[in-house]
């Protein structure tokens, strides 16, 4: 089924997608649209029934691990390499007025 694009759609589609299109652009988004509607139509005739709906085309797991302290509090280790450091944290020069 040839699907027939027109200008009002394209001006309409040209204007939520924040684009300027000259006559030329214009006639091949018109040409490019419908055949991607061409494609969908195609598509929607191929049977589907037996297939269960899913989110993800390959098995969906969480790969996050849990968030574990491993080594605590070493504050004193870690300001020991500091330059310099001010009531327990790293002390920089003063970057805004």
């Amino acid at each position: 089924m040839a699907h027939i694009i027109d200008d009002e759609t394209i001006e309409y589609v040209g204007v939520l997608a924040q684009l300027f299109l000259d006559e030329k652009e214009k006639e091949q988004a018109k040409k490019d649209m419908g055949r991607m509607l061409d494609y969908i139509d195609k598509l929607n005739e191929l049977d589907t029934d037996e297939v269960k709906p899913m989110s993800h085309a390959f098995p969906y797991h969480n790969v996050f691990r849990e968030d574990v302290v491993k080594n605590g509090d070493d504050r004193d280790q870690i300001l020991k390499n500091a330059p310099k450091s001010k009531d327990g944290a790293f002390q920089v020069p003063k970057t805004v007025e």
